[in-house]
């Protein structure tokens, strides 16, 4: 191969067969194309096709225009039960539960002709009394908490008594500390002019 020819391939970037360089012959990047591997890394604005003169502050505001949370909370339908009736409902479902399978099971037992039907229809009876009385309980627990702490709508109900009467220590704190602070303050400047 002449010289001419041996040139004409290097510039082209082959070898004698026109295939490009192999492993041992590859070239280092030049900084022009490690700056532009530099900026088509994923996290670059220019690997998203924006200016390159974008600075890192637009690139960062646009990602944040574009971001999508994973999930939306929603606001709840319902309140939240409070924590004494939540606990009195929880205990009345579990009651009833076993009320129920209980008397599936004399149900069954007594289908059987087995010996367990007796104990469980008087268990069965025991249980039920006592779910009642749980289910009364999360209809007391909530009328107490709701006389204690909630808003009853009868004008003269204890809650909105109790709501004026805390409003009212809360006014009267915020005042004596507004007057503590004047006072603090007022005392501050006159040690500063007498000295």
């Amino acid at each position: 191969m002449t010289a001419e020819g041996r040139n004409h391939t290097e510039a082209l970037g082959g070898s004698a067969g026109g295939r490009g360089p192999t492993r041992g012959q590859e070239q280092a990047p030049g900084p022009a194309e490690r700056q532009g591997f530099a900026a088509g890394a994923p996290g670059f604005p220019e690997a998203r096709g924006l200016a390159a003169e974008e600075t890192e502050e637009e690139y960062e505001e646009e990602e944040r225009v574009h971001y999508r949370p994973l999930w939306v909370e929603e606001p709840a339908r319902r309140r939240r039960l409070p924590d004494p009736v939540r606990t009195a409902a929880v205990r009345a479902l579990l009651i009833v539960s076993v009320t129920l399978i209980q008397a599936m099971v004399a149900f069954l037992s007594t289908l059987a002709g087995s010996w367990l039907a007796f104990p469980m229809v008087l268990s069965s009876v025991a249980s039920t009394v006592v779910a009642t009385w749980a289910a009364l309980d999360v209809w007391v627990t909530r009328q107490v908490w709701n006389q204690r702490n909630g808003v009853v709508s009868v004008p003269s109900s204890t809650a909105r008594a109790l709501r004026r009467e805390r409003r009212r220590a809360r006014r009267q704190a915020r005042t004596d500390e507004r007057a503590q602070e004047r006072i603090r303050r007022q005392s501050a400047a006159s040690q500063l002019s007498h000295s």
